[in-house]
């Protein structure tokens, strides 16, 4: 069965925390790919990712193609974060349940405006940035 295109996420109004949650040595090109099709034209803030992650290449890259931070939590401040959409695979992999909307609840302020997605393999959350 094939995948439809991404759900596209409801514009907002300012920018966007995303959180990110990846499998090992993501390409920057995958992961701004799957940005732009599911946030296009949002303006992204900052991104958000198990700390692991944050210092992969690929990562590191496509925060610096946005010119906006990457921030990286442990497990255990991620574990903290009480998620609306838990992942099985999350929970089994690393005991917690879930990355990316916890990165993003961390990086961003308020309720998540955009919940877990995946999309090729990534997936992505939001919420609204800071100030």
């Amino acid at each position: 069965m094939e995948a439809g295109p991404a759900p596209r996420a409801a514009p907002y109004p300012g920018e966007l925390a995303v959180g990110l949650g990846l499998r090992p040595d993501p390409s920057a090109e995958r992961i701004l790919a799957v940005l732009a099709e599911v946030f296009p034209g949002q303006p992204i803030a900052c991104l958000a990712a198990l700390d692991s992650r944050a210092g992969e290449p690929g990562l590191r890259e496509a925060a610096a193609v946005l010119g906006v931070p990457l921030y990286g939590y442990s497990v255990e401040r991620l574990a903290r974060v009480p998620v609306p959409n838990p992942s099985e695979r999350v929970a089994a992999a690393l005991g917690i349940p879930g990355v990316a909307e916890a990165a993003a609840l961390l990086a961003g302020t308020g309720p998540l405006l955009v919940p877990r997605q995946v999309v090729g393999g990534v997936v992505v959350a939001a919420t609204a940035a800071h100030g």
